[in-house]
């Protein structure tokens, strides 16, 4: 009798489908499949429709297009240098011929039949008579679905490949494998496909219409399952604070202050206070502009937790930063008699073994410093109170890593770019906020301006009176060496910057150097000569973004404008404007584009860094934002941020009310659920429901 094959389960490997072996199987993990499941869920970055096509001759030059022709015949292979070889087939239509050319494809050349008519997808070259198209993708002119799914490739395996895959998945799932994370009702409220439709419908759709119906589908499930994930790592961590404290007065660090606090201040300190004051630890993330006063707020919660015996801990993402902070601090807190340590990778051997001693024994109350901050070897003796500055840089796990130093502390996340509320309730979902929308006294907006590489000549001449004035100047380039990037031709890169264009225009003036590859001892003693006032102007890269904080600095001067995000410029116009003296920040640009001078001229018009911020995600997405990819945070392969903003906060809203009901989602009806959440942050590294 003859064995049954046991029905495809989506946790199977991919090796279960036809021809898939080790090889292909090797291939496709570059991809992140291993499993079917990983397949299905491996959607379309795009689609090809070939329902509208158009003929030879009236197809546009250099543009996506669809061409419909017939086959006539195929040129014989041609090898070329470098061991290519070339496939040509003759192709046309009544108006015109059509040269299809294949590189090291016989394949596809062979799947071409003469006097056949096709359907081409490409781009279009050549004269008017003879017209080529180079590599297309295609499918029989009387093929049944016109609509034809694009995907992420790797060497070895193509979009085709990964249709006929699919193809084979969906009709070898059994009806029962289609377990979906969404329940009835929760589609039904917001109209939603089930599963088994929506994956159908988004890897083989009969129209555009059905696959932006079905992109909806799974965009909702991934933001639906991220905001449950972080709302389950803000239950996990409300439970019982191991730091709890009863007596927090801000009264005595507001007498020791110079200057009084602004009313955002004040209130973040109270939203603080009130915090620290509970059952739970603080899980807080403070956003401000550019010189708002965080590290003010910071400080009166190290001086309510010394207040209550205990210790504090401030990590940054850059030694320079972490100086800063250190030096900041100590002038705040110094005068309540509280002892402020800085702990980097560059402090060794015996005055490192002291440093970890005095953190150990209790006597350092506060700790400042970078990653290093994490390391096995720091042991803090009562830790009560973390602190992460620049957020966006570490992450959730690394902020997990800084908390894990003690059980359950209060920990604050600060921000020096403003994020947007539907940003902010992707990456901080367990987090609650305090805003700093006020700027002290004395801060005035930086003036900015926009101009041409031609207009250089006199920049630089407004840029010596300021000099001459007693003010000192930054400039900013992309690059640190010329060779770096395919297209730095077109950029400045600060090392030849310096000598070629700052030591011309400025003879006899003081010119540093400031870039990420120097060492960290060659770093601090250009900062300490620049706020000696012993550099008149600073050419560096972003490495100024964060952590230079120089009264005296009246000019910022940004380079090649056009690469950087408006919340990037934003944070480097921050670095002036912060003594009494007017102060600049001139975009220098030679990019023509429309979108690039409309990014630029925004921000010559605005000073509020959420305004900045909301347009920056509403023009560049959120990777362009943050410039990099969060740690920790699951990747979104559907949901967009800034076209999805709405469904953001219906996603966390829907997330809410049921972990209101299910607050572990343990519930029988959400275990599919659950596991699509732990899938969600097993892929990031994260462990929300683990």
């Amino acid at each position: 009798m003859e064995e049954e094959q046991p029905m495809l389960k989506r946790t199977d490997k991919v090796q279960y489908l036809k021809g898939v072996g080790e090889k292909r199987a090797a291939q496709l993990s570059k991809l992140g499949i291993v499993t079917v499941e990983d397949l299905l869920r491996s959607y379309p970055r795009d689609y090809i429709d070939y329902s509208n096509p158009c003929g030879v001759l009236e197809a546009p030059y250099e543009t996506p297009c669809v061409v419909r022709a017939t086959v006539f015949s195929r040129q014989a292979p041609v090898r070329v240098r470098g061991g290519r070889t070339i496939y040509r087939v003759n192709a046309g239509d009544d108006s015109a011929g059509l040269t299809l050319t294949f590189f090291n494809s016989p394949y596809a050349a062979q799947k071409l039949e003469p006097d056949r008519e096709y359907l081409f997808y490409g781009r279009i070259g050549g004269g008017f008579g003879r017209r080529e198209m180079t590599a297309p993708t295609f499918i029989p002119a009387d093929a049944s679905h016109p609509l034809t799914a694009v995907y992420h490739q790797t060497q070895g395996i193509n979009s085709a490949y990964l249709s006929r895959l699919v193809k084979e998945a969906l009709e070898a799932l059994p009806a029962e494998a289609f377990d979906d994370p969404l329940e009835e009702p929760l589609r039904r409220r917001w109209r939603l496909p089930a599963l088994a439709d929506a994956l159908r419908g988004i890897h083989q759709p009969s129209s555009l219409e059905e696959a932006k119906r079905t992109r909806r589908r799974f965009a909702f499930e991934e933001l639906y399952c991220l905001e449950l994930g972080m709302k389950l790592l803000r239950s996990r961590s409300s439970r019982s604070t191991g730091a709890p404290m009863t007596h927090c007065d801000p009264a005595p660090f507001y007498a020791s202050l110079p200057f009084p606090p602004t009313g955002a201040q004040r209130r973040a300190v109270e939203e603080m206070r009130r915090d620290f004051c509970g059952a739970s630890p603080m899980n807080r993330l403070l956003q401000g502009d550019v010189g708002s006063g965080k590290t003010l707020v910071a400080a009166a919660g190290m001086a309510m937790a010394a207040q209550n015996g205990y210790q504090s801990v401030l990590m940054a993402p850059t030694e320079i930063l972490a100086r800063q902070h250190a030096q900041t601090l100590d002038r705040l807190l110094g005068p309540l008699g509280l002892q402020v340590a800085l702990l980097t990778g560059s402090v060794k051997g015996k005055a490192r073994r002291t440093l970890l001693e005095m953190v150990a024994n209790g006597e350092a109350q506060v700790v400042v410093g970078t990653h290093a901050v994490l390391g096995d070897a720091v042991n803090f003796a009562h830790l009560g109170f973390a602190v992460v500055d620049e957020q966006h840089r570490f992450g959730v796990r690394q902020r997990g890593l800084l908390a894990g130093k003690a059980e359950n502390p209060h920990l604050l996340v600060m921000s020096a770019t403003p994020i947007p509320r539907t940003l902010s309730l992707l990456l901080f979902g367990e987090l609650d906020v305090s805003i700093l929308d006020e700027l002290p006294p004395g801060r005035t907006p930086v003036r900015t301006i926009a101009v041409g590489s031609a207009l250089r000549g006199r920049m630089y001449g407004f840029l010596e009176k300021q000099i001459a004035a007693g003010h000192q100047v930054f400039v900013v380039c992309p690059l640190i060496e010329q060779e770096e990037g395919n297209d730095s031709s077109e950029l400045q890169a600060v090392t030849a910057y310096r000598e070629t264009i700052a030591a011309k225009l400025l003879p006899g003036r003081r010119i540093g150097l400031l870039h990420g590859r120097m060492k960290p001892e060659q770093k601090e003693e250009v900062m300490r000569a620049l706020a000696a006032g012993e550099i008149d102007l600073l050419c560096s890269t972003t490495v100024v973004e964060v952590g230079v904080d120089v009264p005296n600095a009246s000019v910022m001067v940004i380079e090649n404008a056009e690469r950087y995000g408006l919340s990037a410029l934003h944070q480097l116009r921050g670095r002036v404007g912060r003594g009494a003296a007017e102060s600049f920040c001139i975009l220098v640009s030679d990019n023509d584009s429309e979108s690039v001078r409309e990014r630029l001229t925004f921000l010559c018009h605005t000073s509020d860094g959420f305004a900045v911020a909301q347009y920056d995600l509403d023009h560049r997405g959120p990777g362009d934002f943050f410039g990099k990819r969060q740690h920790g945070l699951p990747t979104l392969r559907v949901a967009d941020a800034a076209t999805d903003a709405r469904m953001i906060e219906t996603a966390a809203a829907e997330a809410a009310d049921l972990l209101h009901r299910d607050p572990e989602l343990a519930a029988p009806e959400h275990a599919a659920l659950r596991l699509a959440v732990e899938r969600l942050f097993d892929a990031a590294g994260g462990t929300a429901v683990n």
